[in-house]
């Protein structure tokens, strides 16, 4: 079985510090208005029984990207280690990558061009060490890990989970 890089997210022990968020905006001197990471609060229940838990989103490495599909430009490729990157060389900005992200990954900023979380791989050995926002979780409810296709799988799947449920609570 191969394995590839991906993140794995743990929503019983996220205290939503928005730390991760912040890291990565920080660390990529993110541009007002793009976010290659959020937090979102999920709401469940009724009062009295109300129960608040998070989700940590950002590009999910999927094992079969949808992005790299619907991009007609091919600006968008994945890596043999599993890791999605995009040329924004070649974007024409035509955001059909947003669309079809279940994820809301794909950014667009001043350029036009599609933008998103690349596990900052250009900053971080991977091998050694973790991209800012994975160092910055106090509970280390985000881990970036090399994974089995399979459980690469179960995590979008949970996180997808995680993206409708805050989607129908608003």
């Amino acid at each position: 079985m191969s394995t590839q890089y991906g993140f794995s997210f743990s929503k019983d022990k996220c205290t939503q510090c928005f730390g991760c968020e912040v890291a990565c905006k920080n660390w990529r001197d993110g541009e007002l208005g793009v976010r290659w990471r959020r937090v979102y609060k999920i709401w469940a229940g009724r009062y009295p029984d109300v129960k608040l838990a998070s989700a940590s989103v950002s590009c999910m490495h999927c094992t079969d990207p949808v992005c790299v599909k619907a991009c007609p430009v091919q600006a968008i490729q994945k890596r043999e280690d599993g890791i999605v990157v995009g040329d924004s060389n070649k974007c024409i900005g035509c955001k059909a990558c947003e669309k079809e992200c279940p994820f809301g990954a794909p950014q667009f900023g001043a350029t036009g061009k599609m933008q998103k979380c690349d596990m900052c791989m250009n900053e971080v050995d991977l091998a050694k060490e973790s991209p800012p926002c994975v160092e910055t979780c106090p509970t280390k409810a985000l881990q970036l890990a090399k994974l089995e296709t399979k459980e690469k799988q179960v995590i979008e799947r949970e996180i997808q989970k995680l993206i409708d449920a805050t989607l129908r609570t608003g």
